[in-house]
């Protein structure tokens, strides 16, 4: 039994190991230049499917594929409706197949946090809580039509163009790397 969990937690310190570098190298690269790219996110989440058929057959696949689609789908809409980054949707499902369902709704709800305070204290910073706050409405009275089959979206679009949001640009890996972080501590104390 003991050195059943030894060899368990063994494996959680190399998987978290892998997801927070990762998300550590791609905050830096969103930082250098404003993209995260496939070279990272691809590997990641080809390597993560074969961590999770080997670490638990056809079972754990299916949840790690069920993860990554949890995971990137928020990511997914942002970059469909929201113009947001296609590198954060591809990061964040690899993540998921790394972390599975439990670990990676946890992650999930920490990265979104993180970024809503890292857009809003740069936002702050650079007077434009305006713009942010109209940006936010509008991506979520976006995605309810959208939902609904509504066809307003150009309204909605027209809209956020007014906003002129052109001076607040967050790098989100920034805050994928905070949330992961977050996820971590959370985890590992709970």
């Amino acid at each position: 039994m003991l050195l059943s969990s030894i060899t368990d937690e063994r494996l959680a310190v190399f998987q978290w190991g892998i997801v927070l570098g990762a998300s550590l190298v791609a905050a830096g690269c969103d930082l250098r230049t404003r993209r995260i790219p496939n070279v990272l996110t691809f590997p990641l989440l080809l390597v993560g499917l074969i961590w999770a058929i080997w670490h638990g057959g056809l079972l754990s696949l299916a949840e790690a594929a069920g993860a990554c689609i949890l995971l990137a789908l928020p990511y997914v809409f942002l970059f469909v409706f929201a113009h947001g980054g296609a590198g954060d949707a591809k990061l964040m499902g690899a993540i998921g197949a790394w972390l599975g369902l439990t670990q990676g709704a946890i992650v999930l709800c920490c990265v979104a946090t993180a970024g809503i305070v890292l857009a809003i204290a740069k936002a702050i910073a650079q007077r434009q809580a305006k713009i942010v706050l109209t940006s936010v409405f509008v991506s979520v009275y976006t995605f309810m039509l959208s939902l609904t089959g509504y066809k307003t979206m150009r309204f909605a679009s027209n809209l956020a163009d007014s906003g002129q949001s052109d001076g607040l640009d967050v790098p989100y890996g920034v805050a994928i790397f905070a949330g992961v972080s977050a996820g971590g501590v959370i985890i590992w104390f709970l």
